[in-house]
């Protein structure tokens, strides 16, 4: 064979290795190359928010590319949960769940959407404890000892706000109504912001909150925070008592907040989103905000927050049924 038809014969073959092989690289762009959306289960302005906001602001740095926040509150969080269960699993819509939804399945027998298998469990965000806090206008207690005493002396009287039925704050009433043998009625909101608005406005006397969203209108003079429901104080504010130093021993309720995905997203861009949060919660701004609202910075991801979401389902289960909470 002449050396031309050689030449020719391998620049064919080059050239069709190129064609073959140029659409297939253009088809896999870096991620992210649009926008990113978080869809936060909560009016804006709650506990959720106090850290979603903080985190896709710092993203929005690392990635070079908008991290926005969706707010589509209702049903105790699970509307949102549904919205985000069913979004197209692409990389670019993950959900902030939290404590809350660990608690719905023992709630809402029909759900359209299973927390363990519909989503993938990328990272714990943040986990501030609960805290008491109540209106200083509408409530002289100075204590949780009077406030006791008070709600004793008044049963049926007092309504106590929460982020909505089923969430923690929910169950943070009751577990305090069991525990102190007194009759506060439960008001839920679409969300803790709402709640914080009417416990501000003296709408309603008492919140059983987290102190992410309580932390701002505590240090304001706006709320008086009665006890933390944690086993220690809380280094953001260390003259707050817990409630068992309050009194009021075994009252200990926490709350967390966690990114997930919908199921079937790319593992390689969850596997990148954990590398940017962990990047993320190390910068200066974010430990200062975690700090400001009460919460430690935890490196939970993965299996591992997997695992502790099915842990809290089961725990919360239990606390349901002992309690025999129901639906208002």
């Amino acid at each position: 064979m002449k050396p031309s038809v050689v030449l020719y014969a391998l620049f064919t073959l080059v050239a069709g290795i190129s064609v073959l092989t140029g659409p297939a690289q253009s088809q896999t762009p870096a991620w992210p190359d649009k926008p990113i959306t978080f869809i936060v289960p909560f009016a804006a302005g709650g506990g959720t928010d106090a850290f979603a906001r903080p985190l896709a602001a710092q993203l929005d740095t690392q990635l070079g590319k908008r991290v926005l926040i969706e707010n589509r509150a209702g049903a105790g969080g699970t509307v949102g949960a549904s919205a985000a269960a069913k979004a197209a699993p692409d990389g670019y819509t993950f959900f902030m769940g939290a404590a809350h939804h660990a608690i719905a399945p023992s709630l809402y027998p029909n759900l359209d959407y299973n927390f363990e298998k519909d989503f993938i469990a990328v990272a714990l965000i943040a986990r501030p404890p609960q805290v008491i806090v109540v209106n200083p206008e509408k409530v002289a207690a100075k204590t949780l000892a009077e406030f006791i005493a008070y709600a004793k002396a008044n049963p049926g009287k007092m309504n106590y706000g929460s982020a909505g039925a089923g969430t923690t704050h929910h169950l943070a009433g009751e577990l305090f109504k069991i525990l102190t043998k007194t009759n506060i009625q439960h008001v839920p909101y679409r969300g803790a912001g709402p709640a914080m608005q009417d416990l501000i406005a003296g709408h309603v006397p008492v919140v059983f909150d987290g102190l992410g969203s309580s932390a701002g209108p505590i240090r304001a003079g706006q709320l008086r925070a009665l006890a933390v429901a944690a086993p220690k104080r809380v280094p953001a504010f260390p003259d707050l008592p817990t409630a068992a130093e309050a009194g009021l021993p075994g009252y200990e309720v926490s709350t967390w907040y966690g990114l997930f995905a919908p199921k079937n997203t790319p593992p390689a861009v969850v596997q990148q989103m954990v590398s940017e949060l962990q990047k993320a919660m190390q910068t200066p701004a974010i430990k200062e905000a975690w700090e400001r609202n009460g919460s430690d910075v935890p490196n939970v991801t993965g299996d591992a927050f997997a695992k502790m979401v099915s842990a809290e389902v089961e725990r919360w289960r239990k606390v349901v049924t002992e309690a025999n909470v129901k639906l208002d």
